[in-house]
């Protein structure tokens, strides 16, 4: 699990985030990224992650599927 740092202002609102630079350097490949390619390379970073730790889970049949939804 990657952990990470939230700044926050003087009254306790955060402000900002800390990722470990790993993950910024597979978020970015290039020196000069524009606001929509971090973006876009933030939620292809956590769909990825998603769909790696899904592989990793069990499967649920019909019914609980339908069981967890209800909760």
């Amino acid at each position: 699990m990657i952990e990470f740092e939230y700044l926050t202002d003087k009254d306790g609102k955060p402000k900002a985030v800390v990722i470990p630079i790993e993950v910024w350097q597979r978020i970015t490949t290039i020196e000069t990224v524009s606001e929509a390619e971090i973006s876009a390379g933030i939620e292809d970073y956590c769909l990825n992650k998603a769909m790696d730790e899904a592989k990793n889970s069990p499967l649920l049949d019909r019914a609980a599927a339908l069981e967890f939804l209800e909760e």
